[in-house]
Parts: structure tokens; sequence; C-alpha cells
């Protein structure tokens, strides 16, 4: 009698030490089970380590036995039971159709179920929606106990510009932190754009984390990460589908601890960066971006449109200049086109000209820059997050998802962080900028550098010849009207008397 050509399959989902010997003897097992039977003979052992279940992607050893078993090289599979094979009931299902329609069986020894038999696949459908179960149960098990992990602090990720991460701790990399430090410093306090910081960092071969160059998209990720002010933001992602396995951006809830680790930057320079990010950024009636100190702060006098940034490159260099953004959507405005070099000179004239007692304007402007964060508000909002998580905590329970003994750790947990929070003090505390900083911030406008003194500004607005800059903290604008003759190095700009709008 011909004896079968058999196939055997085993897998483990991690690749950990431990689950290693679990792999050699599930081979060692189908070794000798082949090697004994009468009517068999081993064809080769496949095998997949730290493999899931849940789709035969990635499972290098299963789709290296099926091209073999469709290449018409096998008569029958064997697998110790359904769980091994798939976790997904559809793939089970289907592929063991196909085989079957090719004449090749697929016995699983523990299970007792040969899809050769009659009610094979009867009994088969059954395991493998069983199997599937335990797969999310399983998924759901470990999801909890990661949260729950992050919640008290131990870190999920990667390592990251300032920051080394290892062990589930996060540790400051001091020469990263001060390349961190800069890029915060220069967007925030001298109005730098992530365009511009990115082309300096390149030109000064500062070393990008990942190689290459420095890109304005990884800039404005730096600007955006909370780990630099202390925080600690996880579960950013998530996979929704434990079938697929594919990770999405997490729209729901987020875990979120305050000053988790040592900080790279001061809490009050983290907040006056996402308020100047959130004024940078584009929206509906004014798309700019932050490539320049002056982008959405000069507008059309004529039609009251935001005037945007256009660059020309004729023989004699590069030509930029503003353009009444209304005009170039097809609205009727006459007005014409300013250089960015008069808007430059401009500003300096009039605080060089005008500004006599420029301390004081100075004075103004910083203090018109304070904030204040409401601690208060974010505590209660703490509060109430850990309330509904307790009593989800109890669902989990009743269904049978956690045990006893992890209801009563977490509880206590959850218990402990309701006392810290409710101990603190509960009334408003405003940080404001220190009177060494305020006068930091001073010395650095007196030197009345362009891209810092923007920051001050709240509003320019330009038609025909003439220009009206609003400071911040300061009612009334100044105006100037300007003439312009020349070319190139010939190029002249000839102002007029300054008065107040």
């Amino acid at each position: 009698m011909k004896r079968l050509r058999a196939a055997a399959y085993c897998r483990v989902s991690t690749d950990r030490a431990e689950q290693s010997g679990s792999l050699d003897s599930q081979r060692r097992f189908f070794e000798q089970y082949i090697n004994k039977s009468d009517d068999m003979e081993l064809t080769e052992v496949f095998y997949d380590e730290g493999a899931s279940g849940t789709s035969t992607k990635n499972r290098s050893g299963f789709c290296s036995m099926l091209r073999l078993a469709r290449a018409g090289g096998v008569d029958v599979i064997l697998t110790k039971e359904v769980s091994r094979f798939a976790r997904n009931t559809v793939d089970t299902l289907k592929l063991t159709r196909e085989l079957k329609e090719k004449g090749i069986g697929v016995i699983f020894v523990n299970d007792n179920i040969d899809t050769r038999d009659s009610d094979g696949e009867l009994r088969l459908s059954i395991m493998a929606t069983i199997a599937q179960e335990e797969s999310r149960k399983i998924s759901e098990r470990v999801r909890w106990g990661q949260a729950r992990k992050m919640e008290q602090g131990v870190v999920f990720g990667r390592s990251c510009l300032g920051y080394d991460v290892s062990g589930g701790k996060i540790s400051v990399e001091k020469q990263g932190a001060l390349i961190v430090q800069r890029i915060f410093n220069e967007y925030t306090l001298l109005c730098k754009g992530a365009d511009t910081i990115a082309k300096e960092l390149s030109e000064e071969n500062v070393p990008a984390p990942n190689g290459g160059r420095w890109s304005p998209s990884y800039i404005r990720r730096i600007l955006g990460n909370e780990k630099y002010v202390g925080d600690l933001e996880q579960q950013k992602s998530c996979t929704p589908d434990f079938l697929t396995h594919k990770k999405k951006r997490n729209r729901g809830e987020r875990i979120y601890l305050t000053d988790h680790h040592t900080p790279v930057i001061s809490r009050e320079l983290w907040n006056m960066t996402q308020i100047e990010r959130a004024r940078r950024a584009p929206a509906d009636t004014s798309r700019h971006s932050d490539r320049y100190p002056y982008s959405g702060k000069v507008y059309c006098s004529v039609c009251g449109s935001v005037m945007v940034s256009r660059v020309k490159h004729p023989g004699c260099g590069i030509y930029r200049a503003l353009r009444c953004g209304g005009k170039i959507k097809g609205i009727d405005c006459d007005n014409d086109t300013l250089n960015v070099k008069v808007l430059s000179k401009c500003l300096k004239y009039i605080l060089d000209e005008v500004i006599t007692d420029k301390a004081k304007i100075a004075d103004r402007i910083t203090k018109s820059l304070t904030f204040h964060t409401d601690n208060k508000t974010c505590i209660q909002w703490q509060v109430d997050k850990i309330i509904e998580k307790k009593r989800r905590l109890i669902d989990m329970a009743l269904d049978g998802l956690i045990t006893d003994e992890e209801l009563a750790e977490q509880k206590r947990y959850y218990d402990s962080r309701l006392k810290d929070l409710v101990t603190k003090d509960g009334t408003e505390n405003k940080s404001s900028v220190t009177e060494k900083q305020k006068n930091v911030r001073i010395a650095e406008m007196l030197r009345f550098d362009e891209e810092y003194m923007w920051r001050a500004v709240e509003r320019a607005e330009y038609s025909h010849g003439k220009l009206a800059i609003y400071f911040k903290g300061i009612k009334k604008g100044f105006a100037v009207n300007f003439a312009v003759s020349g070319k190139g190095e010939k190029y002249r700009v000839v102002f007029g008397e300054i008065f107040r709008q």
C-alpha cells in the first residue's frame, strides 16, 4: 500500500526562550507520531515562531506548507489542535475546504478532527469559533494589562531626540536635549518657522536623529511632543481588530500622565509654544504657514484678505513679495504687491524713529504675552476619568475578563490616585512670566531683531505705499507712507512722516 506523504505544522505565538521548548516538543511529537504510523511517511515539519494565528500573513512556515500542498507535494497535513492551525474561523474553513478539493486532508490530533470525515467540517467550525473567541479574550486581557501598566507610568515606545527609553523607563539624553531646547526657543521666542529651523540645523551639520537632513515636519512633531515638558501620553494608536492587527490612530481615550519624568523645557515655554502653534495653524480665512515670521499677520487694507508670500527667481536673485490673497482667489482688488524687504525696513524704521521709550513699549508688549494655566480644571478632569475607569473595572470583572486579584489590585491603585488628587491644592494656580525672564525678553526686544519683533506685532495692514503696524498691548498703530525706486543694488526706500492710526 502506498503511504501518504504527510506534512506537519507547529506554531508558537511568541519568540521568547520559554516558548522555544514548546516548539521543539511539537516538532518531536510529529516526527514520532508519523514514524509510528503504518500509512504515513514524513515529508517535512513546518513551523512559525512568534507569529499570531489570527492571520496567515507573516507566517512563512505556514505559507511554505500551503505552497507545497498546492503543488501536489503533500497528501495530508497534521497539526496538534485547531488554534495552532489558525485562530480565524474564516481562514480555517476556507483553507481546509481548498485543501479538501485537492484531496488533501487536515488532521487536528488533539481535537480528534479529520476534515476527510463526513462530520469533520461541522466539528471544525465549532472548534475554530472557540479558538477565535479565545484569541479575542486574550487580546482584550493583554490590552487591559498594558493600559494598567501605562497608568502606573511604565513607558511603551521607543527613544526619541533628547530621551532614551529602556526597560519601561525614560531618561534624559543631554546632547539631544540641548537641540530640543534650541528648537523650542527659536520657534517660540525668536519666531522662526519650522522650515527655517530645519534648514539652519542642516546647514550647521547638526546630526539628525535618523540621519539625513532635518525636515520641517520633524521639527513640528518635536514642538507637539508632550514628553519634552515631562508629561507622557500613551495609547496614541490602537488595534481595533484583533484579527488583522492593523494599527490606527486612537481617537478615543488616551492615558495622560502629568509630571511623569524629568522635563527638557519649562512648562511656561511649552504652553507658549502650543499657543504659538495654534496661532500659526492654517485656518479657512487665513491659510498661512510658519515659514516666515510675518506669516498670517499682514492684511490687505483694500479688501481685508491676508497677504500671502510669493517668491520669484529673476536673474538678479530671489525676489520675495506679499500679494493680496483675495486677489489671487479672484476678488476684485487693485492693491499692489509689497516687497518683503520694504516690510522689514518699515518695521525697523518705525521702531527706530518713533518709539523713544523703547523699554516701556517692550515691557507693555511682554505683559500682553503672559498667560496662566488652570490646574483646578485639570485635576477635576483627572478625577472624573478615574471614577469612570473604576466603573468599567467592575464590568470587566463581571464579564470574567480579569481575576478577583487583578480587580482588587487595580482598585487599590485607583483609590491611591484619587487620594493624591484630592489632597492637591484645588485653588487656581497661575504661572506667569518671572521678572528675570521679562527683563531678558525686553533686552531681546531692544535689540530689535526682526524675527523676534514680529512676535510682538499683532497685525499689519498695507495699501498702495502705506503700511500700518499694530503692536500687542498698544491700542493705536503706527503708519508710514513710503516710495521705492531702482532695482537690484540700486533699490531704495524713501519714508514719509510716521503717524498714529
